[in-house]
C-alpha cells in the first residue's frame, strides 16, 4: 500500500472544519493575533464596529508566546507600529468623538494595568506592559492615542524642578490699594489730626480721576466709625492733582476707629464704586458702650426726629422707613443739599462693622439710587420735614443706622438700632 504525505495542520483547529483546513506556513513573527477574515457583528454597524470578536484561545504554539514588550510591537497583518503604553496614559486620553467608548473598538485593545512607582507621576511611560491593538480602518485611533500621550507628558512637565509633581504659579491679584496712609500711630482725642492717603490703581499708578456730577455718588466718601458704633464722622475730602487725599479730623473719644473709604472712580469699566479700609487708634481708655434699643423718637441738638411705624427688615430686600424732622420751634425742617443729597443713611453692622450707604434726594433727582447686587433702593423727600429712607443691607443682624441731614447750615446725626432678619 502506498502511503501519501499529508500536510501538517495546526493543533488548535477544531473538529468538523476539515473543509476549511489550509496549510499554515511557519512564521518568524513573534505573535499572530488577527483572523484571516473579519466577520461582521451586525449588518447595520459601521466598518469600525465590524471588527472580529476575539476567538477562544487554546494552548499556544511556541511561536505565539509573546516576548517581553519592546518599544514597538507589530501584529500579524503587518499594519502600523503601536507604542507600548501604560493604563494611566489611556485613562488620560479622551477621544473627543467618542470612538474609545464603542464596544468594537474596546475589543481591539488589550491593556495591562500599569504599576506606578512612587514619585513617577504621569510623566513615566511604563515599561514591561504591553498594548496589542488592531488597526482602525481610517487610522484616527492612532492620532488620538498619540495626542493623549503628548498631553500627559505636557501636564507632567508643568512647574519643572524635576520632581514630577505639577505646579501652578498664581500671581497676586491686581486691585486698588491704599498707599502711605496716615496717621499710623495713635492720636490724641479732641486734637485736630491730619488724615491722608493715596489710592493706587491695579497698575500701581495713583488714582487721580474721580466721578463728578449730579447726585451724591461722586469723589471720595471718608466715613470713620468707632468700633462700638457710638461715634461717626462723615467727610468728602478733596483730591489733589497727584492723587493725594488729605483731611483734618478731630476724634471726639478714645478707642479704635474703623476707616471706610468709599471711592467713585472715573472709569469706563463696570466698577461704579468700591471701598477700602483702614484703622485709626485714638489714645486713652476705651470703654465700649452697648447699643441702646430702638427709640423711635429722639431729640438731637434741639431737632426732633421721629420714626413712624415698626420696622420689619430683611437682608437684601429693599424697604423704606418714614421719618419726620422738626426744628426747635416745631416747624418742619427745610433740608439743604449736603454732599449731593438731602439726607444720608449710613449703616454699620454691630460686631463685624459691615457697611452700606443710601441717600435721600428730591423727586426727579438723578444719581441717587443705591444698589446691592440686583436689588436697588432710592430714598426721597417730597415735602419739608419728611424723609423716606431706603434700607438695603447685605446680611442679617443688628445694624446701626446713622441718619444725617443738614438744616439751616447745621448737620444733624440721629442714630437708630435696627434688627434685620
Amino acid at each position: 500500500m502506498r502511503r501519501e504525505e499529508i500536510a501538517p495542520v495546526r493543533r488548535d483547529e477544531r473538529a468538523g472544519l476539515e473543509h476549511d483546513l489550509v496549510p499554515v506556513a511557519q512564521r518568524q513573527r513573534t505573535r499572530v493575533t488577527a483572523h484571516a477574515q473579519a466577520i461582521p457583528k451586525e449588518g447595520d454597524r459601521t466598518v469600525e464596529a465590524q471588527q472580529p470578536l476575539p476567538s477562544e484561545r487554546h494552548t499556544p504554539h511556541r511561536e505565539e508566546v509573546g516576548e517581553a514588550c519592546r518599544a514597538v510591537e507589530i501584529d500579524d497583518a503587518g499594519r502600523r507600529a503601536r507604542p507600548c503604553v501604560g493604563a494611566a496614559v489611556r485613562a488620560a486620553h479622551a477621544d473627543a468623538r467618542g470612538h474609545d467608548d464603542r464596544e468594537a473598538v474596546r475589543e481591539q485593545l488589550e491593556v495591562h494595568a500599569a504599576h506606578r512607582r512612587a514619585g513617577d507621576g504621569a510623566r513615566r511611560v511604563h515599561r514591561g506592559r504591553r498594548l496589542i491593538a488592531r488597526a482602525w480602518p481610517d487610522g484616527r485611533g492612532y492620532r488620538h492615542l498619540l495626542e493623549g500621550i503628548a498631553l500627559v507628558a505636557l501636564v507632567a512637565g508643568c512647574g519643572g524642578g524635576g520632581s514630577g509633581t505639577p505646579t501652578i504659579t498664581v500671581g497676586a491679584a491686581r486691585t486698588y490699594t491704599l498707599s502711605a496712609f496716615t496717621p499710623s500711630q495713635p492720636v490724641a482725642a479732641g486734637k485736630p489730626t491730619r488724615v491722608s492717603f493715596t489710592i493706587l490703581q491695579p497698575d500701581g499708578k495713583p488714582l487721580t480721576q474721580y466721578k463728578h456730577g449730579a447726585g451724591p455718588h461722586n469723589g471720595v466718601h471718608l466715613i470713620i466709625v468707632r468700633r462700638d458704633l457710638a461715634t461717626i464722622i462723615h467727610h468728602h475730602p478733596p483730591v489733589g492733582p497727584n492723587g493725594l487725599i488729605a483731611d483734618t479730623i478731630a476724634f471726639p473719644k478714645p478707642g479704635p476707629y474703623r476707616v471706610v473709604i468709599d471711592v467713585y472712580p472715573k472709569t469706563a469699566g463696570p466698577i461704579p464704586n468700591f471701598q477700602l479700609f483702614s484703622t485709626i487708634h485714638v489714645a486713652g481708655a476705651y470703654r465700649p458702650q452697648p447699643l441702646p434699643p430702638l427709640r423711635t423718637s429722639q431729640v438731637v441738638d434741639g431737632y426732633r426726629i421721629t420714626l413712624h411705624g415698626t420696622p420689619h427688615l430683611r437682608a437684601i430686600q429693599p424697604a423704606f422707613l418714614d421719618f419726620t424732622i422738626t426744628t426747635p420751634s416745631g416747624a418742619p425742617a427745610d433740608f439743604q443739599t449736603w454732599f449731593g443729597a438731602l439726607a444720608h443713611a449710613i449703616f454699620f453692622r454691630s460686631g463685624t462693622l459691615d457697611y452700606f450707604h443710601t441717600h435721600v434726594c428730591a423727586p426727579g433727582a438723578t444719581g441717587c439710587t443705591s444698589a446691592f447686587g440686583a436689588a436697588r433702593v432710592t430714598g426721597t423727600s417730597a415735602t419739608p420735614g419728611r424723609l423716606k429712607v431706603g434700607v438695603l443691607v447685605p446680611v442679617p443682624g443688628t445694624w446701626r443706622l446713622f441718619l444725617q441731614c443738614r438744616v439751616a447750615g447745621h448737620v444733624i446725626t440721629a442714630p437708630y438700632t435696627l434688627q434685620v432678619r
